[in-house]
């Protein structure tokens, strides 16, 4: 029972140990004046860690992203505007950085594939139900074929016409 205990433990200080966030920015790293710094935090929200990539620089704590992090406030402190800052950081590192990619001929696939796919299965559960209702079994009579086709047309109507008895 108690190696049943130690491994449940251990198992759950995992869990509680990568579910803690990331440091991230640092005290030393924060600027006096609050709306330059609320501006550093949104550009580097929106700016991936090249080190984690799944993670913004500002929620790392790599050095790349410190490093990145103090690029970003001493840009805002010479003046630049937060595209300016954007635009020389992907200069520098390529549109990688960026976790939400701009809109444009490079990553239009990456942006429409969302809504093609979903067209596309729309537009063939579309041609299945068209085929589904479309067909009637052989070897029928006529009268049998239109009371199928009939049943067919009130199921889609959610019912309408149904016969009571």
């Amino acid at each position: 029972m108690t190696s049943r205990s130690a491994r449940f433990g251990i198992a759950l200080a995992l869990v509680i140990a990568t579910a803690c966030p990331a440091r991230g920015v640092e005290p030393d790293e924060v600027l006096r004046d609050p709306s330059l710094e609320g501006r550093a935090r949104a550009i580097s929200a929106n700016l991936r860690c090249l080190v984690c990539q799944n993670q913004s620089i500002d929620d790392s704590d790599a050095p790349l992203a410190r490093d990145l992090r103090l690029l970003v406030r001493d840009r805002l402190q010479a003046g630049d505007t937060d595209a300016q800052i954007r635009d020389y950081v992907v200069g520098r590192y390529g549109e990688f950085v960026l976790l939400q990619p701009r809109f444009g001929p490079h990553t239009a696939a990456l942006w429409l594939a969302p809504f093609l796919v979903l067209g596309g299965a729309v537009g063939w559960l579309w041609l299945v139900r068209r085929r589904r209702l479309g067909t009637v079994p052989a070897g029928l009579t006529d009268e049998e074929r239109a009371r199928i086709l009939q049943l067919e047309r009130d199921a889609e109507l959610g019912g309408v016409g149904r016969e009571r008895g």
